[in-house]
């Protein structure tokens, strides 16, 4: 059973169109991560599904009910903000269970269910403490705890940690990926971050100027991107994308970057190939080793620059006046102009085409 349905769901402000068509599934228990670049949309997504704003047209189904035209306190949804959205004169315990007390649940059943709720994000030495008092991480969980008092049938994180600094959204992902699995809650979340959406997410919705442009799980999102933005957008450093012209040999496919041929080997097209095609073939900076294991292609090349970070060394080279990025080792002994010979694992490529950008 679907969880949350969306059918050709549009959002228009005047001549501006801020959703377009817009066709989604999600699976109940589902941690759904609505990615992409800031206005691309995903925020007004995630409150017409929570009823904060209008559809111009289409549907919205919770539960496979047509929530269309219902309030939000209809929808049975529970929304956790960027800004937190505490009370600042109430208690953490006031704030976690304020929904139940203004519905005039019994003063007990609260404090049983905000005792729950508290023990299950390890805040219960926090209860007596006001939102001045606390933590960011500690406010966003207090945000979280109060959604969860519902127990609604979706659960909505608009970039719940983009106010943390580096360190605590590290923690908090690892907390809401336990929360989530402890619950087996359906999570639809929203962010401009990549990790977030990488490690937390069951399925990765991505979304660029009000369309989506590719939907899957985050290993079919990074290693089979459908199209030049996907491809650019999900992976840090960003994936090194080669013109050339496709070429047929008798070894088969093989792309040809101003006369240095790379060979395809048995890549999966998408579409007919054709010869003296203009592509561009994608291959990420971690498949480019000084190793030969699964190689299938190696060119020496001199280093142009190179960046080290502590964990890895970040170099780049020049493929026939291209820039070509590689991930070494962290610890190797480099230099500008020093050369090294590079190998590609070929079973980690994609190839689009250079006139509309989509993979082939």
């Amino acid at each position: 059973m679907h969880a949350v349905e969306v059918k050709s769901l549009n959002k228009t402000y005047g001549k501006n169109v801020i959703l377009d068509d817009i066709d989604l599934e999600m699976e109940a228990g589902g941690f759904t991560v609505l990615l992409g670049p800031s206005g691309c949309g995903k925020s007004t997504l995630l409150r017409l599904i929570a009823g904060l704003e209008d559809a111009t047209a289409g549907g919205i189904f919770i539960g496979e009910r047509d929530v269309t035209l219902e309030d939000p306190k209809n929808r049975d949804i529970a929304m956790v903000f960027q800004s937190y959205a505490l009370f600042p004169h109430m208690t953490v315990a006031e704030n976690i269970g304020f929904g139940m007390k203004i519905n005039k649940k019994p003063k007990e059943l609260i404090e049983k269910r905000v005792g729950e709720v508290a023990d299950l994000l390890q805040i219960s030495h926090l209860l007596d403490r006001t939102p001045a008092q606390l933590s960011g991480g500690q406010r966003q969980r207090v945000a979280i705890g109060r959604a969860l008092m519902r127990n609604p049938k979706v659960f909505l994180f608009d970039e719940p940690l983009s106010n943390l600094d580096a360190k605590l959204r590290g923690e908090m992902r690892m907390e809401l990926k336990k929360l989530h699995d402890n619950l087996n809650a359906t999570i639809l979340y929203v962010t401009h971050d990549q990790i977030e959406a990488m490690t937390l997410a069951t399925k990765i919705v991505l979304l660029d100027r009000g369309e989506i442009q590719q939907i899957g799980t985050p290993n079919e999102v990074y290693n089979q991107p459908t199209n030049v933005f996907v491809a650019k957008f999900v992976g840090a450093p960003q994936i090194n994308l080669l013109k050339g012209i496709l070429e047929q040999a008798e070894s088969g496919w093989q792309v040809n970057i101003g006369g240095t041929q790379i060979p395809l080997g048995d890549y999966q097209f998408t579409q007919v190939p054709k010869k003296g095609m203009e592509v561009l073939l994608g291959i990420r900076p971690e498949h480019i080793t000084i190793t030969s294991e699964n190689s299938g292609f190696a060119t020496e090349l001199a280093v142009t620059a190179f960046e080290m970070t502590g964990s890895e060394t970040l170099a780049e080279f020049s493929l026939q006046g291209q820039a070509l990025r590689a991930k070494l080792e962290a610890n190797i002994d480099i230099a500008n102009g020093k050369n090294f010979n590079l190998h590609f694992n070929l079973q980690n490529i994609s190839l689009f085409s250079a006139h509309d950008e989509f993979r082939i």
